[in-house]
């Protein structure tokens, strides 16, 4: 199939390689001219392991190839995929204002019947409305199929070949089948639905997965005042198969594009029908109130945080990109200038991005053993593996104050001892029980 995608970011440009891998001739099409000049020369806009590679290889082999005219990608097209973003307007409903922008675009380039995937992460009800809205502008037929993404940043590639299903959403049946064919080389479960069943499939299964990380980071809240040690927690309720281990990692909570926007987004949805979702709600309490665990631990620990120096380790939501949307990091980082306290920061990928949003307001540093250096505490917020396996005999003799409060659970507690860290983690009972003041939320 001849195929175009229309938006180079996150999604468009993982969906477009993958349909060139499996064999379909590919353009990705974007207005911004300098991201298309990178693009032709294999280099990504976006930090995910692998795919360089992948472009190389399907733009050599004739199957890829990157434009901003879309007039000129559309010849001789047979299907176009929309992949632009909808970010999260001020009220938590998506912004539609770029999917209508290239709706509208392809609605005055079509010249023949013509089948457009949604893959945009589209409140229910989006697809039915493009339908008419493109439909209303062209004399061609339009057959508007929604294919929400599962991708997962950092493992995107891997998501895009070995997931766990495709869903395609139609009232078209011959449009069914035949994006059944389009993405029958990936060899994975394919299910079809309505168009409406699959734009709630995307947003009630980001939130269910954002409720498991919200309910560990509750049970870990409890665990500290219990005495219980909220790894051996999950790892025991992480074996009830009815349950599984996924996304029971207690923590600061969740971040990235996906979870905040898409719960915020569903609330909103919910509200649009007049249903009052009660337990999104709490689920997005609780992640906004993790954020805060952290800096709060600090605060009771210390008194006072002016004046002091502090190493933030790990800016990106999560290891394996450089998305820096909605990260812990962030916040946590502001809430430690505000108190009046320095901030050195390191992370492997994220610095730049980070750099356009803190400036020269935080110190950043070369290496996690940079930032930790004539500190009063470190806060690990990313657990990259250059992170976690610090030498942590190494930081202890580097830093002024030896304590380290770890928002990830990525270190063994009897490691730190041993190097003579005082350390808190998440959840850890034990460490609660050897304190004297009350667990702050």
């Amino acid at each position: 199939m001849n195929i175009v995608v229309i938006g180079t970011g996150y999604v468009g440009l993982v969906t477009g390689v993958a349909l060139a891998e499996i064999g379909h001739q590919v353009c990705c099409v974007d207005i911004d001219a300098y991201k298309i000049e990178q693009l032709q020369k294999s280099i990504s806009p976006i930090y995910e392991p692998g795919i360089e590679e992948l472009m190389e290889q399907n733009i050599n082999n004739g199957r890829l190839s990157f434009k901003t005219d879309l007039q000129q990608a559309m010849h001789e097209c047979d299907i176009i995929y929309l992949a632009v973003g909808t970010p999260q307007k001020e009220d938590g409903s998506a912004n539609l204002e770029y999917i209508k922008a290239a709706a509208t675009d392809v609605a005055k380039t079509m010249t023949k019947e013509m089948i457009i995937v949604v893959k945009s992460t589209v409140p229910v009800g989006t697809n039915r409305y493009l339908q008419t809205f493109i439909q209303e502008q062209t004399p061609h037929k339009v057959s508007i199929v929604s294919n929400p993404e599962f991708l997962r940043e950092g493992v995107a590639i891997r998501d895009v070949f070995y997931g766990d299903r495709i869903v395609l959403g139609a009232d078209n049946k011959v449009a069914l089948r035949t994006m059944e064919e389009v993405n029958g080389n990936f060899n994975i479960p394919i299910y079809t639905t309505a168009l409406e069943s699959a734009e709630m499939i995307k947003y009630a299964s980001n939130a269910f997965l954002a409720t498991k990380i919200s309910f560990i980071n509750e049970i870990a809240n409890i665990c500290e005042k219990t005495g219980a040690d909220i790894r051996e927690v999950s790892a025991g309720m992480g074996m009830d198969k009815r349950i599984g281990s996924a996304f029971l990692q207690a923590g600061i909570g969740y971040g990235g594009s996906c979870f905040p926007k898409d719960t915020a987004a569903l609330l909103q949805i919910a509200g649009d029908v007049d249903y009052d979702f009660h337990l999104l709600k709490s689920v997005i309490w609780v992640n906004t109130m993790q954020h805060q665990k952290l800096v709060n631990r600090a605060k009771a620990y210390y008194g006072d945080l002016k004046n002091l120096t502090f190493a933030v380790l790990g800016l990106a939501f999560k290891p394996n990109t450089d998305d820096i949307r909605e990260a812990a990091a962030l916040s946590i980082i502001e809430m430690l200038l505000d108190e009046g306290a320095t901030v050195k920061t390191y992370d492997p990928v994220a610095m730049e991005n980070a750099q356009r949003v803190l400036g020269d307001r935080v110190i950043f540093c070369n290496t996690a053993e940079e930032a930790v250096a004539e500190t009063d505490g470190a806060f690990v917020v990313t657990e990259w593996q250059e992170i976690t396996q610090m030498d942590l005999n190494e930081c202890a003799a580097r830093m002024k104050q030896t304590v380290i409060f770890d928002g990830r659970l990525c270190f063994d507690k009897e490691k730190m001892l041993d190097a003579g860290i005082e350390y808190y983690a998440i959840g850890d009972g034990t460490y609660e029980k050897n304190k004297n003041y009350e667990t702050v939320y």
